[in-house]
């Protein structure tokens, strides 16, 4: 596939070079999908990189964070049932991680008001701090490289990414019975 070379005038990062070296050995390389695709897994690469210093330099195990990131998406209370699933983790490494978030006194669990059977876990005041400040450091950096883009520009990048997205989900969802049925 021939592509256009770009402009000189236009600005170009390492991913163009990449493609420029790929396309004499891969002649049928669509440039505009490998670019996107190349681009999108470095800036993923560099956000986990961020993610991660961020998450280290508050004194935060990547696994300690997620739990705390994951309770407070859920109001800050949740049941280790409800952690578990969210998290995609076996019930014992729930059990663990609670443990050590409570020692570090970054949750607690209570019996539950609603069924004595179940325990609540609740984050605590240090436990929202600690992941606060760790979350800063990437939301600083995600608003930092996407502040390049006027607020339209970010909403069709988010609106493109959907669609791509939508079509990753549809193909990993297994089919409904109902769908099967006539193939």
């Amino acid at each position: 596939m021939k592509h256009p070379e770009p402009r000189p005038d236009e600005p170009h990062d390492s991913i163009d070079d990449h493609v420029k070296r790929w396309l004499p050995v891969l002649p049928h390389l669509d440039p505009d999908i490998e670019g996107a695709v190349t681009r999108m897994s470095k800036l993923s690469r560099h956000l986990v990189r961020v993610r991660e210093q961020g998450v280290a330099d508050y004194g935060l195990q990547k696994h300690e964070f997620d739990t705390l990131h994951v309770l407070a998406g859920r109001g800050g209370r949740a049941t280790p049932t409800e952690l578990r699933e969210d998290l995609g983790l076996a019930p014992a490494s729930v059990t663990g991680r609670l443990e050590a978030l409570e020692q570090r006194e970054f949750v607690v669990r209570t019996p539950s008001t609603e069924d004595r059977r179940r325990v609540d876990v609740e984050l605590t005041e240090a436990g929202r701090a600690a992941w606060r400040s760790a979350l800063d450091v990437v939301g600083r950096e995600e608003h930092r490289l996407l502040g390049v883009l006027t607020p339209d520009e970010r909403r069709q990048l988010s609106d493109l990414l959907r669609r791509v997205l939508l079509a990753q989900e549809a193909q990993a969802r297994p089919a409904s019975p109902g769908e099967t049925a006539g193939r």
